[in-house]
């Protein structure tokens, strides 16, 4: 019944999810404890469940979050567009650049994903600092992070364990396979199959005819579970009962107190790269496939993420990306508020790289409360990347995964954005060169595949869609 957990802990997850999104704290607090009270009942824990999801959001809620498009771009606000690239060869260094990009801050980030996950939450919320702890044990010189992680540490003992990964220092010859990586797959596959016109119902086929159960996890754990217990969506029914009417807002909600999680913003890189320079197209492809598994904060980093990665093909100015990606989600949601006030936190500190930690703290302060791999402190940790570096690309993916939270998906977003404005022949070989110019994904006719052809399937992709 579960998918990714057991019921009473989804519940315990539902109870913080509501009181995120406005739900009255008082009448969360009286299920609270009539939820410790039940036990593993599995009759009185889903009864409790049904009066959970009944809760309306408060009438004095600061936000106004809605989850349709038409509504979303009602509530946008200062909206941008730029001018189209041409699709010249430096635009194809700058597509090669962003692929390249996203495969470095992922396989920088991937080792230290998990460190710091388990410790007590008030110190799970300052996860930068587990990473510097560790980093700072092997040598000061670590820190700020020079290179790829290494395997171990003399602070191993006393932190969580790094990710089992063949993209420590001593290991790494390719980019592993990662969800962030098969998910920016499966986009351009959904994107040459289908076109501009994709939907939500394209993208849940191509996860259920490519992405194995175990291959997905929270929000897409639940959203995956709900398609096939209540929709039969095999090929032989639907031809012979053609299209079925699909509640996606069901799929994306039913027992998934993951909603507003990381999932959604990690999927959609390949959306921005087919829309270069049209943030509110590569939102809109962006919303498409989000519906499917988020709703209101967890749709709009997608959206968001989706229009940084757009903007990084048409300016190398980070302050007018950010700006432009904040244009394309809902002014009054929470996620503009709070990426709003890490705008000024960062500009408070000079946008200097050298204020780091004092960036990362104030950032734990006013994001903190939110999971390790919530949308909206990652986010945060994107825009605080980009700024400090001022879209230098050996700053920007460092100060990516230097920040915590989740740090191969930060890695990752960052990577593309930066790989776009510096393209490939900009990016230190450092950084590329053990790489390999190699892609393991785990999905058909991408594993094992050259980056650069990855990157080339882009550009191709991009003269269709104008085509």
């Amino acid at each position: 019944m579960s998918g990714w957990n057991t019921l009473s802990e989804l519940l315990y997850r539902e109870l913080i999810q509501s009181r995120e999104e406005g739900k009255d704290p008082s009448a969360l607090d009286a299920l609270h404890a009539e939820l410790a009270r039940a036990g593993t009942d599995k009759a009185a824990l889903a009864t409790l469940h049904a009066r959970l999801v009944a809760l309306p959001v408060r009438a004095d809620f600061a936000f106004q979050e809605p989850d349709d498009l038409a509504s979303i771009r009602a509530l946008r606000r200062d909206s941008r567009t730029f001018a189209a690239p041409v699709l010249d060869a430096a635009f194809e260094d700058r597509m090669h650049g962003a692929w390249l990009g996203r495969c470095v801050g992922c396989a920088l980030g991937k080792p230290v994903e998990l460190l710091g996950i388990c410790a007590p939450k008030a110190e799970r919320q300052y996860t930068w600092r587990d990473i510097k702890a560790y980093l700072t044990a092997v040598s000061p010189d670590e820190w700020p992070i020079r290179d790829y992680i290494p395997g171990s540490s003399p602070a191993s003992n006393e932190l969580t364990r790094i990710a089992n990964s063949a993209s420590v220092r001593e290991n790494i010859a390719f980019m592993e396979t990662d969800d962030d990586i098969r998910y920016t797959v499966l986009g351009q596959v959904i994107l040459a199959n289908k076109g501009a016109a994709f939907t939500t119902e394209n993208v849940a086929e191509a996860w259920l005819g490519t992405l194995p159960y175990q291959a997905v996890c929270t929000a897409e754990t639940q959203a995956y579970r709900n398609l096939v217990t209540r929709y039969d969506i095999h090929e032989s029914t639907r031809w012979q009962l053609g299209p079925l009417p699909i509640d996606w807002h069901w799929v994306a909600t039913h027992l998934n107190p993951y909603r507003e999680w990381i999932g959604a913003q990690i999927r959609v890189d390949s959306y921005g790269y087919g829309a270069p320079g049209d943030p509110a197209l590569a939102a809109d492809f962006a919303w498409r496939d989000a519906r499917l598994s988020h709703v209101k904060n967890g749709l709009y980093g997608a959206m968001f993420c989706a229009a940084l990665i757009a903007s990084a093909f048409a300016t190398e100015d980070v302050h007018e990306i950010v700006a432009t990606a904040l244009g394309e989600i809902p002014a009054t949601s929470r996620l503009h508020a709070e990426l709003t006030d890490i705008v000024a936190l960062c500009a408070s500190h000079g946008n200097r790289f050298d204020a780091h930690e004092a960036v990362f703290n104030g950032l734990c302060e006013r994001l903190g409360h939110y999971s390790n791999i919530h949308t909206n402190n990652n986010a945060a940790v994107c825009v605080v990347a980009l700024l400090l570096s001022g879209g230098v690309f050996h700053q920007a993916v460092t100060l990516a995964v230097m920040a915590g939270f989740d740090t191969d998906c930060n890695g990752a977003t960052v990577g593309s954005v930066v790989g776009a404005i510096a393209g490939a022949k900009r990016i230190p070989a450092h950084w590329t060169g053990r790489l390999n110019d190699t892609l393991n994904s785990n999905i058909p006719g991408y594993h094992p595949i050259a980056i650069s052809q990855c990157a080339q399937r882009a550009v191709d992709i991009v003269r269709k869609l104008r085509a």
